[in-house]
């Protein structure tokens, strides 16, 4: 028989030091080590001698490459359905695929065996440990794989857990009694217990692609094994009978298992079993608390060095927040029967602006706030964004108010000049985009902008504003309270694009309401009653005829009916200005310019969305309830939250995030979000130090996660964009 080929021992060493990996010469084909000392040893590769095996060096030597060791034919079977995905999976002819390589800071070796015979099941293996490698040989003559592929970078703590439970899982398939591990203080929940979490579950926003799923998925875990004290085994059959049925689209079993995973081994703010332990409130049909089980706000640190708290995504907003009684709701049922692709956010978008614009200047609260909102409905083209605009158009022309109907903004002189003709203005604009450029663009903050005159209008509903002194005038003239409603529409792509520092912390942007409205709804048939029903239409006139002041109302002075609050409902704001004044001072505190002005201006929100909410339901008789003022509370909180997420995801406050901004960037811009680790370290010029950083940060935070891309020469490892739909920019 003759000789084997010789071993290219020092150029594959070579190949694994380029990539960050130390190695350690093993006696031919064995994986035992030629030296004692070799844990300390960092050679190069013209030290290894002929024929020599390779070891490579595991942990924090070789910047946290680590080894899922898989043992046995089984853990080999159901690693899929455990591990997270690598494309870095190495083996021999005889036990193939049997080793998993991840990127893992932090992670310890850990070992699973069988309790019955104590054989080994699976070993992540790390710091002071080594795997032969090809092109090594194994003692039975088999050749090893050589580790080609670049390892999925991955949280140590997910990696650990992940291990665990395919070990589990294997023990369970031979039919073992599994030992749980669990705190002392957990034993089997009672009937009663898993009745009150589905409740509790029940109650819990569903997970929606690209608008915080994740952080609603793991929170929902969090409040099954964390809260309520129930087995993980046992917390995932709930999780995936209970809750996932209404996510969009709903999860893989895997991914549930990680959420359980993630819940069971992260630390958690509240004791272990809070929510078992603690009494149970009356049912009020309220939505539950979430604020002790959504994950905890990430501490960064602003380029001046303060610091600021970045909150999870509340997504868009719940549908149940579409119901407001009364007019409201007439005029989004109509719109919904009429619309080619009706969709609930825009139709409420638009009613809502209608009943903001016929009771402005007749109605205001005791502290003299008005109906004047802002509206920004973030809509992709083919939503149907036009037909909630036509059903306003109509209602005004059928009362004869068209002349208080605006579309595009050319000039802040021309919003000034519509005011000066009818006092109160509606305008629907479907180019938002320029508007909010501009904001970025005026760094001069020029007083006749669009954007300052709209800011200035909007403060000015119970005062007079003045205008500008024209050319053929001696003197300014002024308008007598002011009302300017807006519906604007704009693109998500160019709206997240056009966000910024001084977007963000813009008094006109903190008193924006931002309704992202998803997708377009399924195509319809429209009704046949295409007419607009008298029941709308009475309501809408005798908001036209109602001068709480006497007269032509456009002649005299205003003095607007007062909409009381009920007790319980004058209760409840002082409470959310307590909580927002709280809110505003760790802002200021922390010398957070964004937070204090979205902080600054939500109890003022709430306060306005619920007298329109009053007038919506009872128009000639209208008192703000606690009903009123929670639904208007639940609602402005919700889109402050929003605005807080957004500075942190699309607003850079250091290198660091930048950084992390820049590499969600350059995903968003390839097809399927996705794009080789190489490439990507390419585009980045990020230290590789640097770069794995920003992977495992992402990664933590699940923005992005690792994927197998296939290519025409051999398999690569890349990252793909996690939630990513047309919103991503």
């Amino acid at each position: 028989m003759g000789k084997e080929p010789p071993i290219d021992v020092r150029s594959q060493v070579a190949a694994y030091r380029e990539r960050g990996w130390w190695c350690v010469p093993l006696k031919p084909k064995s994986k035992s080590p030629s030296r004692r000392d070799w844990t300390s040893l960092r050679l190069e590769p013209d030290v290894f001698p002929d024929r020599c095996n390779i070891g490579l060096i595991l942990g924090e030597p070789s910047g946290w490459l680590v080894d899922v060791d898989l043992d046995c034919p089984e853990a080999i079977e159901l690693a899929d359905q455990y591990l997270p995905l690598t494309p870095a999976i190495t083996g021999r002819p005889s036990s193939p695929k049997s080793h998993r390589w991840y990127i893992a800071a932090g992670a310890t070796t850990d070992k699973h065996t069988d309790p019955t015979d104590g054989s080994m099941i699976v070993e992540l293996r790390s710091t002071g440990g080594q795997t032969v490698v090809g092109p090594s040989i194994h003692p039975d003559g088999e050749p090893y794989d050589v580790l080609e592929a670049e390892p999925a970078t991955v949280p140590a703590p997910m990696l650990a857990a992940c291990v665990k439970a395919l070990a589990d899982a294997v023990i369970v398939k031979r039919g073992v009694p599994v030992a749980k591990q669990m705190p002392a203080a957990r034993s089997r929940p009672t009937a009663d217990v898993e009745q009150r979490a589905i409740a509790y579950l029940n109650a819990m926003p569903p997970a929606i692609a690209g608008t915080g799923g994740h952080s609603q998925t793991f929170a929902a875990a969090t409040a099954l094994v964390h809260g309520f004290s129930i087995e993980p085994d046992r917390a995932l059959a709930i999780l995936q009978t209970e809750y996932n049925p209404r996510c969009v689209p709903p999860w893989s079993d895997r991914e549930l298992q990680h959420k359980i995973n993630q819940a069971a081994t992260k630390p958690h703010d509240r004791p272990f079993g809070w929510l078992r332990d603690e009494q149970m409130p009356e049912q009020t049909g309220e939505p539950v608390d979430l604020s002790g089980i959504l994950a905890k706000p990430v501490v960064s640190t602003t380029s001046s060095g303060n610091k600021f708290e970045e909150t999870t995504d509340p997504g868009r907003l719940p549908e149940r927040m579409f119901e407001v009684p009364g007019f409201v709701r007439q005029v989004m049922d109509f719109t919904l029967a009429n619309a080619p692709y009706p969709n609930v956010a825009l139709a409420f978008c638009g009613a809502l602006a209608l009943q903001s614009y016929l009771a402005g200047r007749k109605v205001a609260t005791s502290g003299d706030l008005r109906t004047n909102i802002y509206l920004l409905a973030l809509a992709g083209s083919g939503t149907g964004k036009e037909f909630p605009r036509k059903v306003n158009s109509q209602i005004l022309f059928q009362i004869g108010e068209t002349q208080s109907l605006g579309d595009k903004f050319a000039s802040g002189e021309g919003i000034q000049d519509a005011l000066a003709r009818s006092n109160k203005m509606l305008f629907q604009n479907d180019e938002m985009d320029g508007v909010l450029r501009q904001i970025n663009l005026d760094r001069d903050s020029s007083r006749e902008s669009i954007p300052n005159i709209l800011l200035t209008l909007y403060t000015s509903a119970g005062d007079f504003y003045p205008l500008r002194v024209k050319a053929n005038q001696k003197e300014a003239g002024h308008v007598d309270q002011p009302h300017l409603t807006l519906f604007g529409t704009a693109t998500p792509k160019f709206f997240y694009e056009s966000l910024s520092q001084r977007m963000l912390s813009n008094g006109f942007f903190a008193r924006l309401n931002i309704i992202d409205v998803g997708k377009r709804g399924k195509g319809q048939t429209p009704g046949s009653a295409r007419d607009l029903p008298e029941d709308i239409l009475e309501t809408a006139k005798w908001w036209a005829d109602f001068h709480p002041s006497g007269g032509n109302f456009m002649d005299v002075h205003p003095r607007p009916l007062r909409v009381p609050f009920t007790p319980e409902a004058e209760a409840a704001v002082n409470e959310l200005r307590e909580q927002t004044e709280t809110e505003y001072d760790k802002a200021d505190d922390a010398g957070d310019e964004v937070a204090r002005a979205a902080w600054s201006r939500t109890c003022e929100h709430a306060k306005k969305l619920a007298l329109i909410y009053a007038v919506s339901q009872n128009h000639m008789q209208p008192r703000i309830s606690l009903r009123a003022v929670r639904w208007a509370s639940e609602f402005s909180l919700h889109q402050t939250r929003r605005q807080l997420y957004l500075a942190s995801v699309h607003v850079a406050e250091n290198p660091f995030h930048k950084e992390c901004l820049k590499f969600k960037k350059r995903l968003s811009e390839r097809e399927g979000h996705v794009m080789p680790r190489r490439e990507l370290m390419r585009s980045m010029t990020l230290k590789a130090n640097d770069f794995d950083q920003v992977v495992q940060t992402l990664i933590q935070q699940e923005e992005i996660e690792p994927v197998t891309i296939t290519t025409k020469t051999k398999p690569a490892g890349g990252y793909r964009l996690i939630g990513a739909d047309e919103s991503v920019s």
